[in-house]
């Protein structure tokens, strides 16, 4: 009787994340929102925020399993089912360019953001790599992916997404604003592979893209879902490295490999093959986006004012000169890659 009990408490928090995430959803098909590319992924959290900050003292204590279910189960099955999004085929289609410049952004990103947030703003390390998460890979997917394997505090994710929302949206903007000016020398599809490779969220890459013509956006969006299949690979190795850190330190650590990482690239094989159709990939689709802004949604519950004041201006600081690094080294890479 008392599991039962259990089981239906944790199931009225999750309900209760999921009214959040069907009113984000409502809230992004306004036409505010879909001009300026801002996903429900986005609102879910600020709603989450806003709630945590007001009346989270009204939650019953019973349900708050089901919010810590929605920012951890949840969480990494919708990472797994993202996959659908992708195909090897993808790969493919942008050929050596892109996916030279997705390595190369990625990884010279983090290099970066991890030097310059831990030894130059001492920043902590959490929050430095899930803020150079959301800059180098995707957005506020990649801030959700990685919190697991770090399994750090959820208002760091939060501050993270934050940046991500900020400079994202700037981006979405400033490029468009800068190819029209003249101020970038690329060609169409010079220009795809230079938004998909630098842009933050797939919502901005696409906003951006369609701004400048079908074929900037297609190419753009390509380029950014490349950058999105990284999210495994960074993850096994983010995970390898972290216990290799702590074991030099003597801590006790066991590698950890980040199931739905693996899973996320298995599922992505399987989309390869185009084994169901295309209605039934849009409805994943749908509903997966609809269990991230759940796990958005549960995140920001998790996260109030006071929890941001003990992080600071620092993350700020550290996703501008991450900004500033994609703007204008992302432009030398892309440059570079068209040239190979």
């Amino acid at each position: 009787m008392f599991k039962k009990q259990n089981r239906a408490n944790t199931l009225s928090g999750i309900l209760f994340v999921a009214l959040f995430a069907m009113a984000a959803t409502y809230i992004a098909e306004f036409q505010f929102f879909r001009s300026y590319g801002i996903s429900p992924l986005i609102i879910g959290i600020i709603l989450g925020i806003f709630y945590a900050n007001t009346l989270r003292n009204k939650l019953p204590q019973e349900w708050v399993p089901g919010i810590i279910f929605s920012t951890k189960t949840l969480l990494r099955t919708a990472i797994v089912f993202y996959g659908f999004r992708l195909t090897f085929q993808n790969i493919e289609a942008v050929g050596i360019s892109g996916i030279f410049t997705s390595a190369v952004v990625v990884t010279l990103t983090f290099i970066i953001g991890y030097f310059v947030g831990t030894k130059l703003l001492k920043l902590d390390r959490d929050t430095t790599i899930l803020t150079t998460a959301g800059s180098s890979i995707c957005g506020a997917a990649a801030i959700l992916a990685t919190e697991p394997v770090l399994n750090s505090e959820p208002h760091k994710s939060a501050v993270a997404v934050s940046t991500v929302v900020v400079f994202g949206t700037i981006a979405m903007f400033l490029y468009p604003f800068l190819y029209k000016a003249g101020f970038i020398d690329l060609d169409a599809t010079g220009m795809g592979i230079y938004i998909g490779g630098t842009i933050h969220e797939v919502a901005h890459v696409a906003a951006a893209g369609n701004t400048l013509g079908s074929e900037v956006a297609n190419t753009a969006v390509i380029v950014k879902m490349l950058r999105v299949m990284m999210i495994a690979p960074f993850l096994l190795i983010l995970g390898f490295w972290l216990t290799s850190k702590d074991s030099s330190t003597n801590k006790k650590t066991k590698v950890t490999i980040p199931w739905f990482a693996v899973a996320f690239i298995g599922v992505a094989g399987f989309n390869s093959f185009d084994l169901i159709s295309h209605t039934v990939v849009s409805t994943i689709n749908h509903l997966d986006t609809f269990a991230l802004t759940m796990a958005m949604s549960a995140l920001g519950m998790e996260t109030s004012f006071d929890k941001f004041k003990k992080v600071g201006m620092k993350p700020i600081y550290l996703a501008t000169i991450l900004f500033a690094w994609l703007i204008f080294g992302g432009f030398y890479i892309t440059k570079l890659s068209m040239s190979i």
